[in-house]
């Protein structure tokens, strides 16, 4: 395939040639243009016979392999694409469908958006594998003025490190195990994938949501032809050996060795810059390597990770070969470090860690720290869990790199698990799974690299030869076999070294010799300086480049693509309580569904304070046990519910120590719902305690995104400017992935006990709110109920103790964005809290890209304009456009001379009574409206009155229904000379 360009507007067009025609791929066409909107893109995919390809011109001379994705920088926007790529090689020859790898070598940025870098120069990569290196040693800081803005990313990317499957039938990111568990359908689907080794999951995520909104027959063709490129990073390689065969049979057999290895993506980033674990579990420098061995008989797969020791540590300052490290959260890592592991041993099964750190002052701080958690998750998570502390360099000063490969598989603890866990295995000619690995090995040391490298490499052959020991004994004499995982293990040393520290990995000369060699200790020697060079005084710049290009920065927006969309409706229940530390009996109905509306929300958000009581001891370790118990009532007050007509799932929750958040939706709606995330921020002692602060949850609702939030302010009658902090704190410091923030959704939600009082003479909200002091550009439904707190508990009497509390309304929901329409705000009558629990009805526009109606417009206007005969003119062509059948009789168009509503049935457009009252005044304007049949197509007022009405009757639409059209305006008057 080839890139060009069209001018007019600027247009970039990614299409296939005879050459692609030739293997299999379809004639047509990706085509990319700007839109209206910031950050946005309009594309289409279309046959090449609709493409002028004569008034083309090519961007670059390159054959280009495929797109990578859109990304947006300094208000440009810019197309990825592979210009040059290597096949690897087949990695499962054995089965149907080859499973071959390419490695990327050149990546080229074009912009969409201006012609400002069209010049070849700048735009065609001149750094190959070799050159990279070289590359990074430059300075990001003293680039040239001119310097193409995606240059750091092409220095990445081109770095030799990423990889694809060059077959669109099989998933790169996914393990054996699990691509061979999955459907016919879906192991062929693209859309299909492991999210944590795609790379470049954020700059294509728009183009595979456009993929997703095309028919099954354009979907098809798109992944044969083979546009869209997932990569992963880290390394893959391939050897082929023929291997003896049985004295039946003179012809050897073919066998095939690989290596992948695929670095996660969450936790990205440079040695220095980029230690231990975040919040989220995440850790630096995590990597699945999978050895795959396979004959015309079996194929094995043996997966194993490494990952920096999952604490919050790091290393600052400038760092030579005694790193002082710093565990910078000692006393709060546990909540991370369990997490990390339970999404380990979800994936994987059983966890054994091997902890190569040895005994100095610096790595024994860690291990000790390393040994304290886990003892204490294993009560957590149980005895699938264990750990062996092994002092690498120890071992190897006493009795050298030989004992440590003689002894390491022999300790107790590893090679029972060896056993235990086992490897993967399925027939070669039929795919099917004969035994699974049940759990992996998790292997460190400081950095994940030298010494990691070296012990999985040792438990990678103890396990393939216990394989081979089973089906064929003579192959364990194979020097070839052995030479070549070797080789495998030592070019996947080095390459997960030059991605996380600058220089290839130590040891390796030991790995592809099995001796020590003087040449090999100086080449170590030359490595660890140039890692310290590189590590002090390059890697800030490549970090920031690294996280560009997964989206990480505040300030980046993500590309979005345009297309014809029209609107539907659902109806959201949000609903905010402080239950004061305690669980209630009482029936939840009231408040859920509120008075048993006739229909039912699309949609249940709840936000909970207190839900824990506020001790010191929960303040620092959050137990989620009160929010796990409340999820249970909430969904059995559902179930319970008899006028429910629809089932509900809990979407998500997310809790911050006593503030904790539900997203509850229709069954049916799972499947249109997409990246929910959910975040937290604390605002108690100045951001150090989760006592106060805010949880968030965002989703996108088809093509509509939400934040919802709760949050608990800091409380006090005159604590106001407390509460403002409060809220900017959040509003500010409240992050989802990929630079997501609260501002940067169209429709939020703030549902919280807001701590504002409202009294006859002060409403601190409403002040704060028309200052600017806080909820800046939010509303709020009029208070047309009595206030929610304080009540004596179980009873509906206001605060009768000493302290005689003002009633007050310190819970509230507060909104802004296009979609959201408030159709009811009230509180239900609930005593198991001294708060009474609000809740807020509310109308919501959806966005659904609607791609049959756009492909039948798209077709129509190109053979429309397309089609011309000599002399005819734009004007002319469209007056002669014909729209669908289903449009029903239009008038002619009108002309210079005549106007459409200009008739002799009524002269100058005047139209009688009589003729009115017969017209059809619901004919639709726009045939590619929604239907007008809608209950929703007027909504409702917010006025005081009408919600308080609302209240009383909650007769709410509460099914998604389509919205219909509004009527075109009456025709502009004529002027006296009777032309328009």
């Amino acid at each position: 395939m080839h890139l060009y360009l069209g001018n007019d507007p600027r247009t970039l067009y990614l299409i296939t040639d005879e050459k692609d025609e030739i293997l299999g791929r379809p004639r047509r066409a990706l085509v990319f243009r700007e839109g209206q909107g910031k950050s946005q893109v309009v594309v289409e995919f279309l046959p090449t016979r609709e493409v002028n390809q004569n008034s083309l011109i090519k961007l670059t001379t390159r054959t280009v392999k495929g797109c990578l994705g859109l990304i947006s920088i300094d208000n440009d926007i810019f197309l990825a694409v592979v210009t040059s790529a290597t096949e690897v090689g087949n990695t499962r020859p054995s089965t149907i469908s080859p499973e071959s790898v390419a490695r990327i070598h050149e990546v080229g940025f074009y912009s969409i958006t201006s012609a400002t870098w069209d010049d070849p120069l700048l735009n065609e990569s001149t750094l190959g594998p070799e050159a990279i290196d070289t590359a990074f040693r430059e300075n990001y800081k003293s680039s040239p003025v001119f310097e193409h803005p995606c240059m750091p990313l092409t220095k990445i990317m081109s770095s030799g490190t990423f990889y694809y499957a060059l077959e669109p039938t099989w998933d790169l990111s996914s393990r054996l195990a699990v691509r061979l568990a999955r459907d016919a359908a879906s192991s062929r689907d693209i859309g299909i994938f492991d999210e944590r080794f795609v790379w470049n999951e954020y700059i294509l995520r728009s183009l595979l949501d456009f993929r997703e909104r095309l028919d099954f027959y354009e979907r098809e063709e798109l992944d044969r032809c083979q546009f869209l490129i997932l990569a992963i990073q880290g390394y893959v390689g391939v050897f082929q050996m023929p291997l003896r065969a049985p004295p039946t049979d003179g012809s050897p057999t073919i066998a095939t060795l690989a290596l992948i290895s695929r670095l996660g993506w969450k936790r990205a980033g440079t040695r220095f810059n980029t230690r231990g674990v975040d919040d989220d579990g995440n850790c630096a420098n995590f990597v699945e390597t999978e050895t795959v061995f396979s004959t015309d008989s079996h194929c094995i797969s043996y997966v194993q990770v490494r990952g920096s020791i999952p604490l919050f540590w790091e290393q600052q300052g400038l760092q030579t070969f005694g790193q002082r490290i710093q565990i910078t959260r000692p006393h709060a890592s546990q909540p991370a470090f369990e997490r990390h592991l339970a999404h380990l041993m979800e994936e994987y099964g059983s966890i054994h860690a091997i902890n190569l750190l040895g005994t100095k002052e610096n790595e024994a701080l860690l291990t000790n720290s390393y040994a304290r958690h886990l003892q204490t998750a294993k009560s957590a998570l149980g005895d699938d869990l264990g750990i062996t502390h092994f002092d690498f360099h120890n071992a190897v000063r006493i009795g050298g790199h030989e004992d440590v490969i003689g002894n390491l598989p022999r300790i107790e603890s590893i090679s029972d698990n060896i056993d235990r866990f086992g490897y993967s295995m399925c027939d070669a000619s039929t795919d099917e799974i004969i035994t699974e690995q049940k759990g992996v090995f998790r292997t460190n040391c400081l950095d994940c690299l030298d010494r990691t490298n070296f012990v999985q490499d040792i438990l990678s052959k103890t396990t393939l030869e216990q394989y081979l020991a089973l089906v064929r004994r003579e192959w364990l004499a194979s020097i070839q076999l052995w030479s070549s995982h070797r080789e495998l293990w030592a070019e996947n040393g080095d390459a997960l070294s030059r991605i996380y520290a600058g220089t290839g990995a130590l040891n390796t000369s030991f790995t592809r010799s099995g001796k020590r060699t003087l040449a090999g200790v100086l080449s170590d020697a030359t490595k660890s300086v140039s890692r310290a060079y590189i590590n002090n005084f390059q890697d800030k710049g490549k970090q920031v480049a690294i996280d560009m290009f997964l989206g990480n920065l505040s300030d980046q927006r993500q590309v979005t693509i345009f297309d014809p969309i029209h609107d539907t409706s659902a109806t959201l229940m949000i609903g905010t309580w402080n239950l004061n530390g305690r669980i209630t009996s009482e029936s939840l109905i009231p408040w859920l569904f509120p008075r048993n509306a006739q229909d039912e929300p699309d949609m249940i958000v709840l936000g909970f304070q207190e839900i824990v009581p506020l001790t010191a001891q929960q303040i620092l370790q959050t137990d989620p046990e009160k929010r796990r118990l409340w999820e249970k009532k909430v969904m059995d007050n559902i179930e319970r519910n008899a006028e429910r007509k629809s089932r509900y799932v809990l979407l998500r929750s997310e809790q911050l120590v006593g503030t904790a958040l539900f997203v509850i939706v229709k069954e049916e709606l799972t499947s249109v719902i997409r990246n929910v995330e959910g975040a937290t921020r604390k605002t108690g002692l100045r951001g150090m305690s989760g006592n106060k602060g805010a949880v968030g949850i965002r989703l996108d609702y088809h093509d509509t995104n939400f934040c919802f939030l709760t949050a608990h302010l800091a409380a006090g009658h005159a604590n106001v400017e407390e509460r403002n902090a409060d809220y900017r704190t959040i509003s500010n410091g409240l992050h989802f992935q990929k630079g997501k923030t609260i501002s940067s959704h169209e429709n939020v939600v703030w549902l919280a006990d807001t701590n504002y009082r409202i009294d006859m003479e002060n409403a601190e909200l409403q002040h704060a709110m028309d200052t600017g002091d806080a909820f800046g550009g939010y509303e709020e439904g009029p208070l047309l109920f009595r206030p929610t707190y304080r009540y004596d508990l179980g009873t509906d009497v206001y605060d009768t103790s000493e302290k005689m509390r003002i009633p007050a309304w310190t819970d509230r929901i507060l909104y802004r964005g296009p979609a959201l329409d408030l159709t009811v705000y009230s509180r239900a009558e609930l005593r198991g809290s001294d708060h009474k629990p609000v809740f807020g009805i509310f109308k919501a526009d959806i966005r659904v890209v609607d791609t049959v109606k756009k492909a039948a417009l798209s077709q129509l206007l190109l053979e429309s304009i397309v089609s011309t005969k000599p002399g005819e003119n734009l004007d002319e062509k469209l007056s002669r456009i014909a729209l669908p059948n289903t449009v029903g009789e239009l008038p002619a168009p009108s002309t210079d001379e005549k106007a459409w509503w200009d008739t002799p049935d009524g002269p100058g457009g005047v139209v009688s009574i009589t003729e009115i009252q017969h017209m059809n005044l619901t004919r639709r304007g726009n045939p590619f409206e929604s239907p007008i049949e809608s209950p929703l197509s007027a909504s409702p007022t917010t006025s005081d009155e009408e919600l308080y009405n609302s209240a009383l009757a909650l007769q709410v639409p509460l099914v998604p229904v389509p919205v219909g059209a509004r009527r075109p305006p009456p025709p502009p008057p004529r002027s006296s000379s009777g032309k328009d």
